[in-house]
C-alpha cells in the first residue's frame, strides 16, 4: 500500500514538473528523411531533385515548441536528380561541391504564431555564403514506433533566391532563378 502512495505520489509530482525538450536523431539510415528541391527549368517545366546525404539532430517539446531546436548538415555531392549528367553539371558548374561540399541548416528560433502553427528561423548555408532563412514548420505526427523506439516527423518548405548564394543561374532564364526547398524529417528520440 505504502509502495502505491508512493508511486502515486511520484506520478503526481511529475505531472506538476515542467516538461523537457526530447532530443531526437533525423533516421536517414532508413529513408525516413528527406531534403528534396524543385526549381523551374527554363520556365517550362519543373526539375525536381533530393540530397541523398544527411544527416542532423533536433529537439521538441509538445508543451513549448518554442524551445525546440534543429540542425541539419548535406553532402551537396550527392545532389540526384535522376539523371546523372544533370547532376554532374550541377556539382561542377553551380554547386561546385568540390570547394563547397556541405550546406547546413542550424535553428535559431522556432515562432509559435496566433494559428498556433510554427516558423523556424535558422542559418542557412550554401556554396559558403550564410544567409538566414525562415519557413512555416508542419507536425506531422508522432508516438510509439513498432521496434520500441518514439518518432515524431515535421515537414517544412521554403523558397530562396540562389543568386543570394553566389550561385549564377543567369543563364537558366527569369523563371529558373527561385528554388523550393523541403525538408521532411522523421526522428528517432534518443
Amino acid at each position: 500500500m505504502k509502495k502505491t502512495i508512493l508511486a502515486m505520489s511520484m506520478l503526481g509530482l511529475s505531472a506538476l514538473l515542467p516538461a523537457q525538450a526530447a532530443d531526437y536523431v533525423i533516421d536517414t539510415e532508413k529513408a525516413h528523411a528527406f531534403v528534396d528541391f524543385r526549381i523551374q527549368h527554363l520556365g517550362y517545366s519543373w526539375m525536381s531533385g533530393r540530397f541523398n546525404d544527411f544527416a542532423g539532430t533536433f529537439s521538441y517539446d509538445a508543451d513549448d515548441p518554442e524551445a525546440s531546436a534543429i540542425d541539419v548538415t548535406i553532402d551537396v555531392a550527392s545532389v540526384d536528380t535522376n539523371f546523372a549528367e544533370r547532376d554532374k553539371h550541377l556539382r561542377e558548374k553551380f554547386l561546385e561541391t568540390s570547394e563547397y561540399p556541405q550546406a547546413s541548416f542550424k535553428s535559431k528560433s522556432f515562432n509559435k504564431m496566433e494559428d498556433g502553427s510554427l516558423v523556424v528561423v535558422g542559418d542557412f548555408t550554401l556554396h559558403g555564403v550564410t544567409k538566414e532563412l525562415s519557413f512555416p514548420v508542419e507536425k506531422v505526427g508522432e508516438g510509439d514506433d513498432p521496434w520500441g523506439g518514439y518518432r515524431a516527423g515535421f515537414v517544412g518548405e521554403t523558397k530562396f533566391t540562389i543568386a543570394d548564394y553566389g550561385i549564377d543561374v543567369s543563364m537558366l532564364g527569369p523563371a529558373s532563378q527561385e528554388v523550393y526547398l523541403t525538408l521532411s524529417i522523421e526522428g528517432i528520440r534518443q
